[in-house]
């Protein structure tokens, strides 16, 4: 495999300024970012790779952390801006830079409305360009300095073929008359920030906490928080300091002894050690905890299949599989669940589409009058 030219790495302002004057000038920008978010604590961009049709570089945020300079050429609606899975991408220049995106083309979601099964840039590099990725760097610290070699390369050839797939894309998106469905959803992807967390409960973002009583609620959240404040102290993502599983398992058993620590899942003699005493510290605070204070996970919309007559939820889901097959894409791409259950409660409360849910352009285009006539049939029926 032929490798890539070394890109020039950007670590001065004035690096940075005549790259901004060479970018003005270009209608598509390929562009990438590297982060830390599996070594540290605090996440942040270490790396932001950008291609033109002519040049490959990298800006090194951590050797120049004033890149104000960019911001305007991203947010230049003449200059289409072309990434692949932007949504994390979107969320951090924000967070890190205030650097908003406008002209997005996510080829990622290109290939979702294009009906392609793998959709990751790896997969899609590798069938479209016969380019191979080396996976070993998809983890890697990248705040490390200096980069060797390897991951700088790995780096780039994120971006610097993402302009030729772009043009493949749009021309197949073009023939297959959804270019403009991509660009709809690519708008609005671009205007996701990231979520404040600090202001909301921190087992909303753990996986498996929807399935939880209350009790193991407010457990879990006092062992997250315990977590949180190791992982902060230390300069650690809070994985690598207790494992999902085992503050799970936790929160479910409760334990008050040492000897109930023994034997969980992820849970090991030298983390016992370590954090054993805290642990059941946390463990207690949520077990007391009264119960007029105890959390409760937002349940959204679970009364509409508590309800259902019919089985109308399980009717639509067939008649959006049907729909998606016929369209050559995902299901969960054409319309999502969420969507699913607002249309059934207008089947149940005798409304119409319209009046519960908004659908956005494209898929009115697609199936809106489709749908809209489905549930008056499903709710004759009813």
């Amino acid at each position: 495999m032929k490798k890539t030219k070394k890109p020039d790495i950007i670590t001065t302002r004035r690096a940075l300024q005549e790259l901004v004057v060479r970018l003005g000038c270009e209608p598509l920008v390929a562009v990438d970012l590297e982060a830390d978010s599996m070594h540290h604590y605090q996440e942040k961009v270490c790396l932001i790779q950008i291609s033109t049709s002519t040049e490959s570089v990298i800006v090194d945020p951590l050797g120049l952390p004033d890149l104000s300079p960019l911001a305007p050429v991203m947010a230049d609606a003449d200059i289409r801006k072309i990434f692949h899975g932007a949504d994390y991408d979107i969320r951090s220049l924000h967070r890190d830079f205030a650097i908003e995106v406008r002209n997005l083309f996510d080829t990622m979601i290109a290939c979702q409305f294009l009906g392609e099964k793998e959709v990751g840039l790896a997969a899609v590099l590798f069938k479209r360009f016969g380019a191979e990725l080396d996976k070993r760097h998809q983890k890697a610290d990248w705040s490390r300095r200096p980069l060797p070699d390897d991951m700088i390369e790995y780096a780039i050839r994120d971006t610097s073929l993402l302009i030729p797939l772009y043009g493949q894309l749009k021309k197949e998106l073009n023939e297959n008359g959804r270019l403009a469905w991509v660009e709809e959803e690519s708008e609005l992807l671009a205007g996701v920030r990231a979520n404040p967390r600090d202001q909301e409960p921190m087992f909303l973002r753990f996986k498996g906490a929807a399935r939880m009583e209350q009790r193991s609620l407010a457990v879990l959240e006092e062992l997250l928080r315990y977590r949180d404040g190791v992982a902060r102290a230390h300069d650690l993502p809070p994985f690598k300091v207790m494992g999902s599983d085992a503050v799970r398992v936790l929160a479910e058993r409760m334990p008050r002894r040492p000897a109930d620590l023994e034997g969980i899942p992820g849970l090991t003699p030298k983390l016992i050690k370590r954090y054993g005493n805290d642990i059941l510290e946390a463990t207690a605070r949520g077990a007391a905890l009264p119960p007029e204070r105890l959390p409760s996970y937002p349940s959204p919309r679970r009364y509409v299949k508590e309800r259902m007559k019919g089985d109308v939820l399980k009717r639509l889901k067939l008649w959006r599989e049907a729909k998606a097959e016929e369209l050559g894409m995902e299901a969960g791409i054409l319309v999502n669940n969420a969507v699913l259950e607002a249309v059934a409660e207008a089947v149940l409360r005798g409304k119409n589409v319209g009046e519960v849910i908004s659908l956005k352009q494209w898929q009115n285009e697609a199936f809106g009058q489709g749908l809209s006539k489905f549930a008056k049939d499903l709710m004759c029926s009813s």
